[in-house]
């Protein structure tokens, strides 16, 4: 990413710095000339044309070299001060030095050149792949909750005749396909956002017992004969982050112990700070994650095998995403058998100011 910023920079700009770089090498080289020598300052302002080539585009990197091959000869190579050269053995060196600057500099400018293009081809790659992968989804996970959503209305309009509790069913199946279409649809948004690179957080003060409840309600008709146990931590502050992406994140955490633990299942959440980093833990008493299986469940697309659940595979993999935008990082603590725990740690900036004002 620097590499990218200097090439933003525009050429007489990089000429402009290229010859003062040169200049300052050939300054220092000039005042510790007696310790190193001459023929060391060549090697000395060849590494400078070297780092310049690795940042600036061919011309000014060229102008560097050729400026830095007079200099040595002017101000390093016996007689000083002269552009004559005494000994036959220096000037076979200064041409030397010559040429190997001006193949140094073209030659590791052309090698960035096609790292480059041979990064840019692996990026296209993978955003085909990216792109495909996410398009085999959708064609998989969307097509049951709209086929769901388009039979239950055909039967509604066919049949005029039908019982109050048929319709009910028909609705509730309606609803919760329309509910399971919105998650896949924003989880595949999510997840686009991500790998493009265009996702940009926006900060704001937060009360993280709040945004906690937000996402608690969004589960009041859904928990399907899961607790879900949330006791505030009244004396947490101020945390500033993204909460719409926070709410998403454990949403999707939630939502994930549901689908893949039974009935009866505690699912709890935990709050705290600890050295100005803002923890939230998501634990559940289900089956757990089999060990050999636990560092691929943040892989997108990932599913446990044998399981029936469904689901597009993408939401532990945008909660990864989302934390490890805000600086974060989550890990995953489980035995199979006894349950899993997430572990989120964001560090944060923090205020007790309103808490206090509203005391």
């Amino acid at each position: 990413m620097k590499i990218l910023g200097l090439n933003a920079i525009s050429r007489g700009a990089q000429s402009v710095i290229s010859i003062l770089t040169i200049l300052v090498v050939s300054s220092f080289c000039f005042y510790t000339i007696s310790y190193l020598g001459y023929q060391v300052t060549a090697l000395i302002l060849l590494l400078a044309v070297s780092i310049l080539a690795m940042l600036f585009d061919i011309i000014p990197v060229l102008i560097a070299a050729f400026l830095s091959a007079i200099l040595w000869n002017y101000f390093f190579i016996p007689p000083i001060y002269t552009f004559h050269i005494a000994r036959s053995e220096d000037a076979f060196l200064f041409l030397m030095y010559f040429v190997v600057a001006l193949v140094n500099a073209t030659l590791t400018y052309k090698i960035r050149e096609t790292e480059k293009k041979v990064r840019d081809k692996e990026e296209k790659v993978n955003t085909i792949k990216l792109y495909k992968t996410l398009f085999n989804s959708l064609s998989h996970e969307l097509k049951t909750p709209i086929s769901t959503i388009i039979a239950s209305i055909d039967t509604l309009k066919s049949n005029l005749n039908l019982s109050e509790k048929s319709k009910e069913e028909l609705m509730h199946e309606i609803d919760l396909a329309s509910i399971r279409l919105n998650k896949e649809v924003e989880n595949l948004l999510s997840i686009s956002r991500l790998e493009s690179g265009f996702l940009k957080l926006n900060y704001d003060w937060c009360d993280i017992n709040d945004l906690i409840n937000i996402v608690i309600n969004k589960f009041e008709d859904k928990l399907e004969g899961h607790e879900l146990v949330f006791n505030q931590n009244e004396s947490m502050p101020l945390v500033k982050l993204d909460s719409v992406l926070i709410q998403h994140t454990i949403f999707n955490l939630i939502h994930n112990a549901i689908q893949y633990t039974p009935k009866g299942s505690i699912i709890s959440i935990q709050i705290t700070m600890f050295n100005e980093n803002c923890m939230i833990t998501v634990e559940d008493n289900g089956p757990g994650f089999p060990l050999v299986e636990q560092t691929r469940v943040f892989d997108m697309f990932y599913r446990l095998p044998f399981n029936k659940t469904g689901g597009s595979g993408l939401g532990l993999s945008i909660v990864k995403g989302f934390v490890e935008a805000h600086h974060g990082k989550i890990n995953l603590e489980s035995i199979e058998g006894y349950g899993s725990k997430f572990v989120i740690t964001i560090p944060v900036e923090t205020s007790y100011l309103n808490k206090i004002n509203n005391e």
